[in-house]
């Protein structure tokens, strides 16, 4: 999928992956050694979650930041704190790190 370097920590990556036969892009999200996974699909009006391709927004309080209208999501769990859809959540989707990479489980 991809290289784990390529990730830099705290920060953010879109690509694109297979699911269930559906062409989808994801979001990723590296803490350390940890990398989490989303939908790249803000569940607010469900358009993708940034400004432009593989351009994240991230608040001064470690936030995602929906680039169409707002909405700000915790990076534990994806879920919405503040914004339009607080209290919905990003659909996760499972990776592992392993081998140098990042693979959907």
């Amino acid at each position: 999928m991809i290289e784990l370097e390529r990730l830099a920590d705290g920060g953010f990556a879109e690509v694109e992956a297979t699911i269930d036969g559906d062409a989808e892009s994801l979001l990723l999200y590296r803490d350390g050694d940890a990398v989490r996974a989303w939908l790249n699909i803000c569940p607010h009006a469900g358009r993708r979650l940034d400004w432009a391709p593989g351009q994240f927004l991230k608040s001064k309080d470690g936030l995602l930041v929906c680039a169409a209208h707002g909405a700000s999501f915790e990076l534990g769990g994806g879920e919405c704190v503040a914004g339009p859809c607080r209290g919905e959540a990003l659909r996760a989707v499972a990776v592992d790190v392993r081998d140098g990479g990042v693979w959907l489980a």
